[in-house]
């Protein structure tokens, strides 16, 4: 690795740690040539799969764009950072199980809708409304109506809207 001060092809690590997540690896350097000592972090690269947005266009997925609509849906909700972040990592983390090299958006939002869900109600309508392109108040009556329904008998929302609403027999 080159030194960052000096420019020199020679740099040596003398001490190695692995983050507190355990997803990186921070490496303490030392220049050969001028002595200077820097930190670099490795991490693991896994390419996620290429978008295909509704018009066709394939685009490279965007954790920033996904992160910019958790925090639309969950502006001024009681959720933590924390959990947000969780969130975040458990969609990519879908992302990378698809173990697909395209992927439609419609299912990164399905996706989405799933983890809010877990978080917050009123943040799972919210960006279902947008998601779902609500045209009238019988649309957002429906999506609360199934979503007391499936809250009183501990079930999940559909995540694809073809599929038909669980039942209380199906086992878990």
């Amino acid at each position: 690795m080159h030194c960052p001060f000096c420019q020199h092809l020679d740099t040596r690590v003398i001490d190695s740690r692995v983050s507190d997540d355990g997803a990186t690896i921070r490496r303490r350097r030392v220049c050969e040539a001028c002595g200077e000592r820097f930190s670099t972090l490795e991490t693991i690269e896994l390419k996620l799969p290429l978008i295909i947005k509704s018009d066709g266009r394939r685009e490279a997925f965007d954790a920033r764009k996904l992160r910019s609509g958790f925090d639309r849906a969950l502006q001024k909700r009681p959720v933590s950072e924390e959990q947000i972040e969780a969130a975040v990592r458990a969609v990519v983390h879908h992302l990378r199980m698809t173990a697909e090299r395209e992927l439609a958006s419609r299912r990164v939002g399905e996706y989405v809708m799933a983890e809010l869900r877990k978080l917050d109600h009123v943040a799972y309508v919210r960006f279902a409304s947008v998601y779902r392109a609500f045209e009238d108040v019988a649309d957002f009556r429906e999506v609360l109506d199934r979503l007391e329904h499936d809250t009183a008998t501990e079930g999940q929302l559909p995540l694809i809207e073809d599929e038909p609403p669980p039942t209380k027999s199906r086992k878990r």
